[in-house]
């Protein structure tokens, strides 16, 4: 068996863990705000295992960030300041985004904004069959816009079904349970445009 680690799955296990310490939280403490096993978030904050999209999102509800948060080093996140010497520019390369696919579904998520931009803007690929929920409370704190690309996208907001293609969107200010769902037999890209509030 290979020890090689992915580097992104070695990235997310250091944010991870520096966000519960940062908080001074046991991984009890993590399970309980998150319902994630604390053998779970063990795993993870020790790279061995991936988080899928659900498992990523209950940890950022937990730590109250976004999971474009979870995804990035500490030391890029919104509030840290340039490095010395350190080159800012708004030209983003394509190979230098950070690409995460869920391990459970297939789904990618590349990241278009970097983490001082003030909207966290990602472009998703979701695959045929796959359907991905996300909780209520990821959007208490969070505006999203979700603008379908390319495909067809069912989404579920609470009780109500959006069948979406593209260039359709939808604006999603309250708090309900939603799910990503690809019921058809090609791929589904779209984009996600998420902001801060100050209050539920």
């Amino acid at each position: 068996m290979s020890n090689i680690v992915d580097p992104l799955v070695a990235q997310i296990a250091t944010r991870v863990r520096a966000e519960r310490e940062q908080r001074r939280w046991t991984l009890a403490q993590v399970a309980d705000a998150s319902g994630v096993s604390r053998a779970m978030i063990n795993r993870i904050e020790r790279a061995e295992s991936c988080p899928t999209a659900i498992v990523l999102s209950k940890l950022a509800v937990a730590f109250q960030v976004r999971i474009s948060d979870l995804l990035t080093p500490a030391e890029d996140s919104a509030d840290a300041a340039p490095k010395s010497g350190e080159q800012v520019t708004g030209v983003r390369r394509r190979a230098d985004a950070t690409e995460w696919r869920d391990p459970a579904t297939g789904y990618r998520r590349r990241q278009i904004t970097g983490p001082r931009f003030p909207a966290d803007i990602a472009e998703i690929r979701l695959p045929p069959g796959a359907r991905v929920p996300y909780p209520a409370a990821y959007l208490a704190y969070m505006r999203e816009v979700i603008w379908v690309l390319d495909g067809r996208l069912t989404f579920h907001e609470g009780d109500a079904v959006h069948d979406l293609g593209p260039g359709d969107s939808i604006e999603l200010v309250e708090p309900v349970p939603h799910v990503f769902a690809n019921t058809g037999d090609t791929e589904c890209r779209y984009a996600i445009i998420m902001t801060r509030v100050d209050s539920p």
